[in-house]
């Protein structure tokens, strides 16, 4: 047990069964408790493998590989639209919890195999993600800007691509590009700031 998961519990009292109960199955397990992110983290020699977390409507338990599991079930979720790694499980009430486990204890060990195995997600490429037309406008009109883009990393180029094609309408796509135009040219990621924000608040 890692001592700073009992505050997590103690701190979440809508879903202190359900998590509890979901904790002491990992904890039968070879996996390593830690906490990340502020939330319970489950490691297998330092590799992340399951997160404890909760909402408001529900608590869950997420696989950072759960797109390789068998899933006979068909229990697992996506997180989002977009996701393409994790999966998670959805509880609302300790009596889910108590019914699934068997499966919830075979779907830990097939994550545990999966991480030992080294197997990894396919992820998609940034080139197989379609670029908003909005965004391609602006990266067409201005060669600075599309230098500048272009400079970023996959992953942030993806962020910004979700980000923009979110939007229903055209006009809050172009809006949102005009927004981003001076983070991209900073060579920023979408969220570059708020991380940094997060980072000086907590060193004080």
């Amino acid at each position: 047990m890692n001592p700073k998961v009992n505050g997590y519990l103690r701190k979440n009292k809508q879903w202190h069964e359900e998590l509890t109960r979901l904790r002491a199955l990992l904890l039968d397990s070879p996996l390593t408790e830690d906490i990340k992110w502020r939330v319970p983290c489950y490691t297998l020699q330092g590799a992340n493998v399951v997160l404890l977390n909760c909402l408001k409507d529900y608590c869950a338990i997420s696989f950072f590989k759960g797109a390789l599991l068998k899933d006979p079930k068909g229990i697992l979720l996506k997180p989002g639209e977009n996701t393409q790694s994790a999966r998670l499980i959805r509880f609302t009430n300790p009596q889910q919890v108590e019914e699934l486990e068997p499966t919830l204890r075979a779907y830990v060990q097939e994550a545990i195999d999966v991480e030992k195995a080294g197997l990894k997600v396919e992820l998609k490429k940034i080139t197989d993600f379609e670029v908003p037309l909005e965004l391609q406008r602006k990266l067409d009109e201005l060669p600075a800007f599309k230098a500048a883009f272009e400079s970023l990393t996959p992953g942030r180029q993806r962020a910004y691509y979700l980000h923009i094609a979110a939007a229903k309408q055209s006009q809050t796509r172009a809006a949102r590009v005009e927004k981003c135009m001076p983070l991209i040219l900073e060579g920023k990621g979408l969220t570059d700031d708020y991380i940094a924000s997060t980072r000086k608040t907590k060193e004080k």
